[in-house]
């Protein structure tokens, strides 16, 4: 569980910081930044697994492709000056995770806290692109007095007692000291590197091993961290017998995924507390949402009945609807946990079903007032969204405010970059130096210019 993220020189984040608690909703205008906050949380996943040049390139480039050139991760990353983005994260891991040989590995603390700073080197062959460099990178616990301020969302013993384990010492994991061009790599749990700087093609954590619980737990909960795209062709596509039964983060696998889920519990109760969810829908007829395996053809195909009797198979179904059939197969899944960031996730629903959506949105993330268990997954959510109807329908402790201001660059200068502001009264705005008030919100309540609030008198004739 991500709880504090803090980005420096990345994109447009130039300085911005935020902490997150088990749902959470960043609001702001098209073009403010707000996907970018997502493009340093899903590089941090990529790092965690990848070699740093590989995390850059999965990463969305300017134009919605992959990213082939690392400037475009650094703020004004093509003017020629030297270019560092930092990282630090706050995160709780799980408490027991799989080393790489199928063990048990259990982390000495659960809260831990990690920073990493990465530079780029430019490459000797003209019109190659360079590559970027480690040149810090550090994972701490957070220790027993810290802890219970750093929990700062609302929550209950029953779940804090399930997820922050060890002795919360605040104990050195791993760190990096710089001597000329070595960086001497060490933890506390009896394992020491030596690398050189500008050559490590990956971070240290995406190369913990089994005698390294609380690194490994670290780099396990990283990777659980990503961005779920729902995409109607995803959704559609076919399932063979012999694809993964796990719900893709593009929507691949729906009904596979909803057949494993099903039959790993009551199939026919399974089956209709997803028809009784996809029922919330106006405009939608759901007597019964079944999947049927053809042994001939060794494929899962999705039937939605409507209450008519017309039998209609995922292909069939609009795509709001299959979006939020999606969710509703996530909600029912225990095996999924961890981090899901989602843009935008009123697209393609109808404004009558605003509310149903974004009730399912909040309810995949975990109860911070139950233990976590297989009836309440460790899952968080995190979503962006510029609609009024959304930001009306949350919380005002759910939200964050993204918006434009003028901070200090990397290189001393004053630019412009994205901040995430708390609103006035949440627990986030204790120790925020800003805060949001209903006047930052008047845009996204507002009606728009030129909206017709009745209908022509010719029409109503």
């Amino acid at each position: 569980m991500l709880t504090r993220l803090e980005v420096h020189g990345f994109k447009n984040l130039v300085d911005a910081q935020a902490e997150f608690g088990a749902f959470t909703c960043i609001a702001g205008a098209n073009g403010v930044g707000k996907s970018n906050v997502f493009d340093a949380i899903e590089f941090l996943s990529h790092l965690a697994t990848e070699p740093l040049a590989d995390a850059a390139r999965r990463v969305r480039g300017p134009s919605g492709e992959r990213g082939g050139d690392p400037r475009d991760l650094f703020w004004d990353g093509y003017r020629d000056h030297d270019r560092v983005m930092r990282f630090a994260v706050e995160m709780i891991v799980p408490r027991e995770v799989g080393d790489d040989l199928g063990n048990t590995a259990v982390p000495a603390e659960t809260l831990l806290r990690y920073e990493l700073e990465l530079g780029y080197t430019a490459s000797a062959l003209s019109g190659t692109p360079g590559r970027l460099m480690l040149i810090k990178e550090n994972l701490r616990g957070v220790d027993q007095d810290e802890a219970v301020q750093r929990v700062r969302f609302a929550h209950r013993e029953p779940f804090v007692d399930t997820v922050i384990a060890g002795e919360q010492r605040g104990g050195q994991y791993l760190s990096t000291t710089s001597r000329g061009e070595i960086v001497i790599i060490h933890d506390t749990e009896d394992f020491a590197r030596v690398a050189t700087t500008g050559r490590a093609n990956r971070t240290v954590v995406s190369t913990a091993i089994p005698g390294q619980p609380t690194v490994l737990a670290a780099r396990q909960e990283m990777q659980s961290w990503r961005r779920l795209a729902l995409e109607p062709s995803a959704l559609r596509a076919p399932n063979g017998f012999s694809d993964p039964r796990q719900l893709g983060v593009d929507g691949r696998h729906l009904a596979a995924a909803l057949y494993r889920i099903a039959n790993d519990d009551d199939p026919d109760a399974a089956y209709a507390r997803v028809a009784d969810r996809l029922s919330d829908l106006a405009g939608v007829s759901v007597d019964e949402i079944g999947v049927d395996p053809d042994e001939v053809r060794e494929v899962f195909t999705l039937f939605l009945t409507e209450r008519d009797g017309l039998r209609l198979p995922a292909r069939a179904l609009s795509e709001g609807t299959l979006r939020f059939l999606a969710l509703c197969v996530l909600l029912e899944d225990p095996t999924v946990s961890g981090l899901l960031c989602m843009e935008e996730p009123e697209n393609g629903i109808h404004p009558a079903n605003l509310s149903a959506m974004v009730d399912l949105v909040r309810e995949l993330a975990v109860d911070t007032s139950r233990p976590v268990g297989d009836d309440n997954p460790f899952r968080q959510v995190i979503v962006n969204t510029h609609s009024p109807t959304v930001v009306q329908l949350c919380s005002p402790d759910d939200l964050l405010f993204a918006e434009r201001v003028r901070q200090t660059a990397p290189d001393g200068t004053t630019t412009t970059g994205v901040a995430l502001t708390p609103f006035q009264g949440t627990w986030r705005a204790k120790d925020s130096e800003a805060t949001a008030t209903l006047a930052d919100l008047v845009p996204y309540l507002a009606t728009p210019p030129n909206t017709r609030l009745q209908l022509p008198a010719d029409l109503t004739r």
